[in-house]
């Protein structure tokens, strides 16, 4: 960690963390009903033995709940979902021709409302708009904020700085989840919804000092001395950005007075120097490229592997299981730890965070493509164990399977994907191409969280017993490790998708 931290400068880690606070909301409100559910839903006063007691000395006279049936309820849930698919396929398309600081503004105002009509609500279709909001925020900030990363992170540690995504999402979840443990009683729960809006609030007021992105402003706005000013800024005053700017195709970004000052130490004929120096060089029309759409990047024969790889890549982060764990480790862990159920999701979100900080620098040490397939057969072998277990009542090798599940996905899965779809395509196709990434996302996150307890229920009901749908997982990560083999290429040291991908660079 030291190492990756090294040469950083303290106004990267400003820009990162406030860029951060989009996929921390992400997490923050994809979980923030898990904990208050049924005091929300008039069901019951207070959830835990710490909120039952903190309602009894409450001097509120009538319960403040959204009296709603179950199927209201998982139509609150799943709005979110639905507002992060539309928000990811937009955000891609409005961030490649707005920028990426505009982006992040839009997202935190998504936020902000969203938040806000969720604290005052007091009715099921006033709920349902406000988590379609902050879903729409959270989809687009899946989509924009590891492109800013990837952009803002010094070449060799965009691994390291792409898992802050991932860290950030979960620190979101561990968040609201501990809201959740003391805030479940009473009228309590709004101080949750409310907490959003001050998050919100803090990632609006950052954002005014966040730059735009270099790499967009060289290759869209075709202003590259404002770029190599910026991206001199976050690398610090006696950094050479030379390479990175030379990477932008689009010309150094030196002054005009600069560049006859070297010219002038030149040992070459001042004449041709000038004329060679001072004119735009032969690969500045990528600049000038038109950024390609969301259909475009498909029917287009260069970008389609690299979209086949991040859809992959994708659906393998969620069908390999993980949201079972997250999203009904209540229930499915009732019986195996002597704890309450609202501790042990803590328990679940601190272990997935704690990795995911822990195993951050290693996607730049040991490669992308190693760190995927070590989650996934990691994740595959304790879907195996985990499903032995149940099946045979191994109640203290379940809950180790569990744990050893959630870190294996924090050492590959949860981190890597976010970060890949700008390394696989260059500037003019990324932001298609992470829509098309997160959009893949949340579809199989929709199928997982409605599919899981209706086949668990099904599989358990015909064969007996319970545990068989892990089997399931332990096939998916078999597949998946044997798609990521073949069509997932190594981008860690790669200067760009066309070293990635072993052709000549394209300047048309």
């Amino acid at each position: 960690m030291a190492s990756a931290l090294s040469d950083v400068t303290p106004y990267l880690v400003v820009l990162v963390a406030v860029a951060t606070l989009g996929p921390l909301q992400f997490g923050y409100h994809l979980a923030e009903l898990n904990a208050p559910e049924d005091v929300i839903t008039c069901h019951k006063k207070a959830v835990s033995t710490l909120d039952k007691l903190m309602s009894l000395g409450s001097k509120t006279a009538a319960a403040d709940c959204i009296p709603m049936s179950r199927a209201a309820f998982a139509a609150i849930s799943a709005i979110f979902t639905l507002g992060g698919l539309i928000g990811a396929l937009a955000a891609g398309p409005f961030t490649s021709r707005r920028g990426r600081r505009l982006s992040m503004q839009a997202t935190a105002m998504f936020y902000l409302v969203g938040s806000a009509i969720e604290t005052l609500a007091s009715s099921v279709p006033v709920m349902v708009v406000a988590r379609f909001l902050t879903g729409i925020g959270a989809g687009a900030s899946t989509v924009i904020v590891p492109l800013y990363i990837s952009e803002v992170a010094p070449p060799t540690k965009r691994g390291f700085f792409g898992a802050f995504t991932q860290i950030s999402i979960n620190l979101g979840i561990l968040f609201t989840q501990t809201l959740g443990y003391f805030l479940s009683h009473d009228s309590a729960w709004r101080w949750i919804f409310g907490t959003g809006v001050i998050v919100a609030l803090a990632q609006g007021l950052g954002l005014l000092i966040v730059p735009e992105s270099p790499s967009w402003t060289a290759n869209v706005k075709g202003d590259v001395v404002r770029a190599r000013r910026a991206l001199q800024r976050i690398r610090g005053r006696h950094t050479n950005v030379d390479e990175e700017v030379e990477a932008w195709g689009a010309g150094d970004g030196k002054p005009p007075g600069e560049r006859e000052r070297l010219l002038a130490r030149s040992d070459s004929d001042s004449a041709e120097a000038t004329a060679g120096l001072l004119s735009p060089p032969p690969t500045a029309s990528r600049s000038q490229k038109s950024h390609l759409g969301f259909v475009q990047v498909v029917r287009d024969p260069l970008y389609r592997p690299a979209i086949t790889a991040v859809v992959g890549i994708m659906f393998a982060q969620q069908l390999c299981g993980i949201n079972s764990i997250v999203m009904y480790s209540v229930s499915l862990l009732n019986d195996l730890l002597p704890i309450s159920s609202a501790l042990l999701t803590i328990i679940i979100s601190v272990i997935n965070l704690g990795t995911t900080i822990a195993a951050s620098p290693l996607p730049d040490r040991f490669g992308r493509k190693t760190c995927l397939l070590t989650s996934i057969i990691g994740q595959g072998s304790s879907s195996l164990a985990l499903a032995l277990s149940i099946r045979f009542g191994f109640k203290i090798m379940s809950a180790i399977a569990v744990l050893l599940f959630v870190a294996f996905f924090a050492l590959g899965l949860g981190p890597v994907p976010f970060i890949m779809a700008s390394e696989l395509v260059g500037p003019e196709a990324v932001g298609a191409a992470q829509s098309w990434a997160l959009a893949a996302s949340y579809i199989a996150t929709f199928l997982v969280a409605y599919l899981f307890p209706i086949v668990n229920e099904a599989l358990n009901t015909a064969l007996g017993g319970a545990g068989w749908v892990y089997f399931i997982f332990a096939g998916f990560a078999l597949l998946w490790a044997a798609f990521v083999t073949r069509n997932v290429p190594e981008t860690r040291g790669k200067k760009d998708a066309d070293e990635v991908w072993g052709r000549t660079r394209r300047t048309d």
